[in-house]
């Protein structure tokens, strides 16, 4: 059985690598837009560690929601101050908007809904597979007999007395 806070924080430290893997060998476009999709896959994988139990589209959702309200924040003046005055800061919030950013973040919550989904998807059809092969046939016990009567001898328990 797979732990989900365990498996959630693997999947946000794997996401941060694949966002600076993707930032150290791609430049461009290709690597802004793949940046903005992961950015809304770690959110969706820090959502999964706040609530465990959360459903995959409402993580996806929210994590949406969240990177969407990020970019709509960047027309204001707010996260370009506190990017001029943390890295950190500028990592987390960016500074300019940029309207295709809200599309990239859509396939990002998409397909992190996806990868979700999945183990929930193999512990059902394993459990099917499993139910329909080894599970042990139980037929119902037998009913009781029912309860005997004192034998009443050849008369059938009328007296033939005098």
């Amino acid at each position: 059985m797979i732990r989900t806070r365990p498996a959630a924080l693997a999947c946000a430290a794997a996401t941060v690598a694949a966002g600076l893997g993707v930032r150290a060998w791609a430049d461009g476009d290709l690597a802004k837009y793949a940046g903005d999709a992961l950015y809304t896959v770690l959110v969706h994988a820090l959502v999964v560690c706040a609530v465990p139990r959360v459903r995959p589209r409402t993580a996806a959702v929210g994590a949406f929601v969240f990177s969407c309200a990020v970019e709509l924040l960047q027309l204001t003046p707010v996260p370009a101050g506190l990017a001029a005055r943390s890295g950190l800061a500028r990592l987390v919030l960016g500074s300019t908007f940029n309207a295709p950013d809200l599309l990239w973040y859509a396939v990002g919550a998409g397909a992190a809904a996806v990868l979700h989904s999945l183990p929930a998807r193999s512990a059902r059809s394993g459990r099917s597979t499993r139910s329909t092969r080894s599970a042990p046939v139980r037929r119902p016990a037998p009913p009781p007999d029912p309860p005997s009567r004192p034998s009443r001898g050849a008369t059938g328990g009328r007296s033939t007395g005098p």
